[in-house]
């Protein structure tokens, strides 16, 4: 029989992080802006609120200045190596983040840096490493780094749940079998209900341990009034809308993976 496999879900207010964990979650990873580009840095309030409505809930925060690309200046830079020390001294399970060098590959002594302010926390490095040139170098490169816990991927594909995804998932699962202490890997984006079974098939072979998924939409915030043409910039259904999780969408997946584990 397979060993339960971990769910995370990634949210951006009290709200989601309440329906996740009562939806299954095993572990959250906390953004701020989740609809807006992928996510970014957390408040210190919000972390320290969520942890007050569900503290045995473990919590990786994200350490990302501003959404845009991975490259980053030695002002950003700054900005991360603080909010790291913020996060470690307010109890959270870890941190996520991924830094890259402008030609693509992995910025080998920046992530080694971050990895040493946040030790003794766990370290993810987050999809900037579907952003790399090359996967088998980004794996390498990270694989020599200390103190790396996991790798958040979507095996370099738009969902992580495509032929060619899955195929470059396998490979770097059988990679982690080998590496010590092992790195895990762990799968995003496009994960839901309806493809999940398939994910869990193809990988639970090579090792697959965790799962990561938003479970997001945009529901309709509670201004009655509203200026007619008016907005902040965001546009579509972002403008006067709000990012939250679907407790049924978590619920789902959480069904799926546990009951694959007891058909295994």
């Amino acid at each position: 029989m397979h060993m339960s496999l971990t769910l995370e879900v990634c949210v951006d207010s009290i709200e989601s992080a309440l329906l996740a964990v009562e939806a299954g979650a095993d572990r959250l990873e906390l953004c701020s802006n989740l609809g807006l580009g992928g996510g970014t840095t957390p408040s210190l309030g919000l972390l320290k609120a969520i942890g007050k409505v569900v503290p045995t809930v473990p919590i990786m925060a994200m350490i990302r200045p501003r959404t845009g690309d991975f490259v980053y200046t030695e002002a950003e830079f700054d900005v991360m190596i603080e909010d790291i020390r913020c996060f470690r001294e307010n109890g959270v399970q870890g941190v996520v983040f991924g830094v890259l060098t402008p030609e693509g590959d992995v910025d080998v002594a920046r992530t080694q840096r971050l990895v040493l302010e946040a030790l003794p926390l766990q370290v993810c490095f987050h999809r900037a490493f579907d952003m790399t040139r090359d996967t088998r170098n980004a794996w390498y490169q990270l694989s020599k780094i200390d103190g790396l816990t996991r790798i958040l991927t979507s095996g370099q594909g738009t969902t992580a749940t495509s032929a060619n995804s899955l195929c470059i998932l396998k490979d770097l699962l059988d990679l982690a079998k080998n590496q010590e202490p092992r790195i895990e890997i762990l799968p995003g984006s496009g994960i839901n209900s309806s493809t999940v079974s398939a994910l869990c098939q193809a990988l639970l072979p090579h090792g697959l341990r965790e799962v990561h998924m938003s479970g997001g939409h945009w529901i309709d915030g509670a201004s009655i009034w509203r200026r007619n043409g008016m907005g902040m910039g965001v546009g579509g259904a972002g403008e006067w809308g709000i990012w939250r999780t679907s407790g049924s969408a978590i619920r789902a997946v959480k069904d799926a993976i546990d009951s694959f584990k007891e058909a295994c």
